[in-house]
């Protein structure tokens, strides 16, 4: 198979698709790939260490589009990408469909095969494709926050750790998975005051027993969000559905109700956000202000350090890559259960189950 990576386009978007280790990978199996002209050169990989691995390069990006069996990119297809995809081509990627009927209409039209990372499952329910990426930008919710918390950047001056005779911020983390318990464990270090909420009491238990007394939590309830929001300093929305949009845990009137200044960092932009007032900024524009409250809503975190992402997420995805390059896709989702729950359009039809609620359409089984 002929496995395309060309360079990410959406703003200030530096992580790219393959290594030059996952390419020399792909290569020592029996497959071939072809690399966009500077697609690695965000993550320090130039084109030579690419053709060393065993690639070719790539002109431009249309190149890679129209000889690749499989596309194998970072973030979700921008409008023309999706016009450069063509029948029966393989898309691996993040996707994030359900709050992006836009996206969907497009890459349904295409009749693609699109699978996306963040609805792989595995054996104990987890989402190993979307983890790597959780795990970098829960750490980072907490770097961002602290920064937006400063006068200069619109926050209400608070130092998260505080000082002697000083108490340290009060940081809500809604979320006790990899998104929430990351957030909690940076923000934990820096020295704020930190509560976890959750809807699994058994997840609690497990973060009570891990963190101790240093970590409060709470059962999810309107009320405990309400109160523990009322009171904080940061607000960092870690809540995820898979393949569905977010709650909307945190209304406008919750947020009428903190302090001016304080601040919000919704890491489930990806999916709609939980806070009413999320919208998606950039990294040129991360943040805004409204009733007051600091919004940091960059849909791409991770893409601000896009070589430890990088290199995270190929460790995640190359064994699914070859997977899907050894059997074909079919054959691959047949085999494999965990698989096929990242398929998410086929010929133009929604497979995944929660996608297809979200957007209100029938679901399609390939089976």
């Amino acid at each position: 198979m002929l496995i395309g990576v060309p360079k990410e386009v959406k703003n200030n978007e530096f992580r790219v698709g393959l290594t030059p280790a996952s390419v020399r990978e792909i290569c020592e199996n029996g497959h071939k790939v072809i690399v966009q002209a500077r697609a690695g050169e965000g993550i320090g990989a130039s084109d030579e260490s690419y053709v060393k691995a065993g690639a070719s390069i790539a002109v431009d990006a249309k190149d890679v589009f129209d000889q690749a069996d499989m596309i194998v990119k970072v973030k979700e297809p921008q409008p023309a990408e999706c016009h450069c995809l063509h029948r029966g081509q393989i898309l691996f990627t993040y996707l994030h469909l359900a709050p992006d009927p836009d996206q969907v209409a497009l890459l349904r039209k295409s009749g693609a095969i699109c699978i996306a990372y963040e609805t792989v499952t595995d054996d104990r329910g987890r989402l190993p494709l979307l983890a790597p990426m959780s795990e970098v930008a829960g750490r980072m919710a907490v770097q961002v926050g602290a920064v937006s918390l400063q006068k200069v950047h619109g926050g209400c001056g608070v130092l998260l750790a505080g000082v002697p005779g000083v108490p340290p911020a009060r940081v809500v983390v809604l979320g006790g998975g990899v998104v929430g318990v990351n957030a909690a464990r940076i923000a934990l270090g820096m020295g704020a005051d930190v509560t976890i909420i959750d809807k699994s009491t058994n997840r609690l238990g497990q973060l009570d027993d891990l963190y101790g007394p240093r970590l409060k939590t709470l059962f999810a309830t309107t009320e405990a969000i309400e109160q523990a929001v009322f009171n904080a300093d940061m607000v960092i929305g870690a809540v995820l559905v898979a393949g569905a949009s977010a709650p909307k845990l945190v209304t406008r009137t919750m947020l009428r109700n903190m302090r001016p200044g304080s601040v919000v960092v919704d890491v489930a932009i990806d999916q709609g956000g939980c806070f009413e007032t999320s919208k998606p900024t950039t990294h040129d524009n991360p943040t805004y202000i409204i009733d007051g409250i600091v919004h940091y809503c960059v849909a791409n975190m991770p893409g601000a350090v896009p070589r430890t992402s990088t290199f995270a997420l190929n460790q995640a995805t190359l064994p699914y890559i070859l997977k899907v390059a050894g059997k074909g896709w079919k054959q691959a989702m047949i085999a494999d259960d965990h698989l096929r729950a990242g398929l998410n359009i086929v010929d133009g039809e929604i497979t995944h189950p929660e996608v297809a609620k979200s957007l209100g359409v029938k679901v399609h089984s390939i089976l």
